[in-house]
């Protein structure tokens, strides 16, 4: 892997340059003994990821569902393993036995058309979003992102009191990810996803919004302009979804 790239310019100099790149790595997720995904995500907080992947997948209605995370790395990657008790088993076994395939850009399979139409569950009623809170949080995010100054490459999910004050955050290569690193975070925090918002510097998909409100979000602020299904999903849960925020303007859909 290169270290020193070269860089080219529009007027026909170059330069050599220092870089440091994102870790992407495969990491697999074992619950209950049996392989339920491989991921390509960054070792790093992967105990937050395996919970919080958890929780929004379904395979865990409340943390106390989760337990004995253990995290280990191989030779070609890491593996992360937990045990799950409660109503997510039947899901975990349907899953290992169908073998249906997720990703993180789509989704595979018959019976995911009609998941993806499935309503998600109301959120909580909630009072509205101060946007200087948005702008607040804006101002202070990047000295939370550690990867992201290293690299230029990374995602960061935050969550915000509703005076702005960052309390958590997490950083994976992937916008999914980081959101479930942070929803890992916050449940193993004890800390109520609805008392806040999430920030996130991701492109604000469907999933992203599904996550959100599966953790119990009541408001999400992104930095790009949602999808329309985003948009759909979020206005039928009830979600509060702020986009293209910025230092000086932030755009509310609900």
């Amino acid at each position: 892997m290169p270290d020193s790239p070269i860089e080219h310019r529009a007027d026909g100099s170059t330069r050599q340059v220092e870089r440091q790149w994102v870790p992407e790595v495969p990491v697999a997720l074992e619950f209950n003994g049996l392989s339920y995904a491989v991921m390509m995500a960054t070792p790093s907080d992967l105990e937050d990821f395996a919970r919080g992947f958890a929780l929004t997948e379904g395979l865990a209605k409340v943390p106390a569902d989760i337990s004995d995370i253990a995290v280990a790395e191989v030779e070609k990657g890491w593996i992360v393993r937990a045990q799950l008790s409660g109503l997510g088993i039947d899901k975990l076994t349907e899953r290992v036995r169908t073998r249906v395939a997720e990703s993180s850009c789509g989704l595979c399979g018959i019976e995911n058309l009609e998941a993806v139409s499935t309503p998600l569950p109301p959120v909580a009623a909630h009072e509205a979003l101060d946007p200087q809170a948005v702008f607040a949080a804006l101002a202070k995010l990047r000295d939370h992102q550690p990867l992201t100054r290293a690299t230029g490459a990374a995602h960061a999910a935050a969550f915000c009191s509703l005076d702005g004050t960052i309390h958590h955050v997490r950083e994976d290569v992937g916008r999914h990810n980081a959101m479930d690193k942070l929803i890992g975070a916050l449940a193993a925090a004890g800390q109520d996803a609805g008392e806040g918002f999430v920030l996130s510097t991701a492109r604000c998909s469907y999933e992203i919004v599904e996550k959100a409100v599966r953790a119990g979000t009541t408001r999400l602020v992104t930095v790009s302009l949602p999808t329309s299904m985003a948009v759909e999903r979020a206005s039928a849960a009830g979600l509060s979804l702020w986009c293209l925020a910025r230092d000086d303007s932030v755009l509310a859909l609900a």
